[in-house]
């Protein structure tokens, strides 16, 4: 066997990644979701496409709060960096809003169309726009919180690790009072043996510019992470260690959870389900 990655050779690492092969009904769970956004986005009537930076992709779906001074949750969506779009996960801002708080719904360019560099830059520019703005939605720059799903749970690590002093002049070094990151990848050495790197065209420095684990620090944003019970053993394994990388680095806040019963595609749906494990950790660290 010519291993690639840990034990794996690259057949064998591209299906710890093939997530649509592993779970045979993803595209259905994804249908869900859409028809599940398309019903919030109709309920809620939240400002769409609101630009948060020059190009086209820099947008965000924005669902205001009913009082100023509210807390706010950014989400992240998924799609291994090269699909999906934020209207396919408006659903899960119905409980928050309904909960009193804004909740901001973020797109970001697609590779390979542009870089991981650059998809975490569009990221962290959103994150530094709602700061700034915050008080148009009746959101308090004081209370941000992200969460992110797949893609989105690395993009939430990144933003949980970030120095704000330094990538956005006049950010608080706590922009992000805490973040949630589901389903997450928080090393992309593996990544960039697999398929997917036909698209993401990572090289062994990108990887190490946008891997987490490889930055964890003691003053970051208290991060959670949670991941489905029934993930493949290469995300149960990214998450365990990235959880090891942040305790020894002395990181606050840290949380490691693993959601019985569930797989890559459902466990996000139990951020937007009242009375969920997910749900209910993100209520508390919004204090909700």
């Amino acid at each position: 066997m010519n291993a690639v990655f840990l034990n794996y050779d690259k057949a064998g690492l591209d299906a710890q990644y093939n997530l649509r092969a592993a779970v045979k009904d993803a595209v259905e769970h994804l249908g869900e979701c859409a028809r599940r956004s398309g019903i919030a986005r109709a309920q809620l009537n939240p400002q769409l496409d609101v630009p948060y930076g020059p190009t086209h992709a820099e947008r965000a779906n924005i669902f205001a709060a009913p009082k100023a001074g509210a807390p706010i949750l950014v989400f992240i969506h998924g799609g291994y960096w090269q699909r999906l779009d934020k209207n396919d996960f408006d659903y899960v801002a119905e409980p928050f809003a309904a909960a009193g708080a804004a909740v901001v719904n973020v797109n970001y360019a697609l590779a390979p169309r542009v870089t991981m560099d650059e998809i975490v830059r569009q990221v962290r520019a959103a994150i530094a726009w709602v700061w700034r703005e915050a008080k148009r939605f009746n959101g308090d720059p004081a209370r941000i919180h992200v969460a992110g799903h797949s893609a989105g749970g690395h993009l939430t690590a990144m933003a949980a690790l970030t120095g704000w002093e330094g990538f956005a002049p006049g950010l608080p070094a706590d922009a992000v009072k805490s973040a949630v990151a589901i389903s997450g990848l928080y090393e992309l050495e593996p990544v960039r043996h697999t398929y997917l790197n036909d698209a993401l065209k990572l090289d062994a420095a990108a990887a190490r510019r946008n891997s987490p684990a490889l930055f964890a620090r003691k003053g970051g944003a208290p991060l959670a992470l949670v991941v489905g019970a029934g993930e493949t053993q290469e995300f149960l394994r990214q998450q365990r260690d990235f959880a090891a990388v942040l305790a020894k680095a002395g990181a606050a806040g840290v949380e490691a959870h693993e959601i019985a019963g569930r797989h890559h595609f459902d466990v996000i749906q139990d951020l937007a389900a009242p009375g969920a494990k997910l749900h209910a950790l993100m209520r508390t660290r919004m204090g909700l």
